[in-house]
């Protein structure tokens, strides 16, 4: 039967994720409906929750504005990457570089460049720029400009990916027909990588929501995530309301990928569309 031997060689994978994944996951979700009895109590909360509002809405704009920053910022490295011949490898050494260090790390070095006293401070004021130093560490930007460090691997791949699969000829018969470089790239090579695009932005949109170690070391105490947020009622020990929350943000993000996968270019991407 040939259809058991891919089962065989993914059963081992599939019941690790059930047993080790799976359980504790449902379990965590159920606890949105049965703490401390079966109820929608949690969810219809939610509804008048001022706080949780206010967390969505800071939560879904950093991840907006993470994801614009990381595809003006990716974009063009993935078309230097897709383009290039003898420094391919470096510029992927580049890109992939911060996925060598933990995450932790990479936060931890944003605080010492963003602090007070940290080095960009520092090079501001010893150039003459400022006279005291400005207050970068625990704010909004700072958190912004940290998750697009360490999302941006993941928009300049898939581009470059979609970047590379487009036909060398279409540019050159476009330039033949009259068309500029800019035009090119205007009506062929951006069109053409907009799979790549999609799939970038979906990747990183979701990624962002569900961020924690980031926002919580380098944001301010305004600028709370839907991810903090879950982890202060854990500590609180509202295991309810974190339930809900939870499931919450898992909703959401399942619920962006089911749409995007009915948009064609997420769809050609992903290998999903027919």
């Amino acid at each position: 039967m040939p259809w058991l031997t891919p089962l065989l060689l993914t059963a081992p994978l599939l019941l690790y994720m059930v047993v080790f994944y799976a359980v504790s996951v449902v379990s965590m979700l159920l606890r949105s409906v049965n703490d401390p009895k079966w109820s929608l109590d949690h969810y219809a909360a939610l509804l008048g929750d001022v706080v949780f509002l206010k967390v969505l809405w800071i939560t879904l704009s950093t991840s907006f504005i993470v994801t614009l920053a990381t595809l003006m910022l990716g974009y063009p490295v993935a078309l230097a990457l897709s383009r290039a011949r003898s420094t391919a490898p470096f510029i992927l050494i580049v890109v992939l570089l911060p996925f060598w260090t933990s995450v932790l790390v990479r936060t931890y070095a944003w605080m010492v460049l963003l602090g007070r006293y940290g080095m960009i401070n520092e090079a501001l004021m010893a150039l003459g720029i400022i006279e005291q130093p400005l207050r970068l560490l625990n704010t909004t930007l700072a958190t912004e400009i940290a998750m697009v460090h360490i999302l941006l691997p993941y928009m300049i791949l898939p581009i470059a990916n979609a970047l590379r699969q487009i036909d060398p000829s279409l540019a050159l018969a476009s330039s033949g027909l009259g068309a500029t470089p800019w035009g090119t790239f205007r009506q062929v090579t951006f069109p053409l990588s907009m799979p790549g695009v999609a799939a970038g932005m979906l990747l990183v949109f979701v990624l962002a929501l569900g961020f924690y170690i980031t926002p919580a070391m380098v944001g301010g105490s305004r600028d709370i995530t839907l991810s903090m947020l879950i982890a202060q009622e854990v500590d609180q020990l509202h295991w309810g309301y974190a339930a809900t929350l939870s499931t919450l943000l898992l909703a959401i993000a399942l619920g962006l990928v089911a749409v995007a996968q009915l948009l064609p270019a997420v769809g050609n991407a992903f290998g999903t569309s027919k």
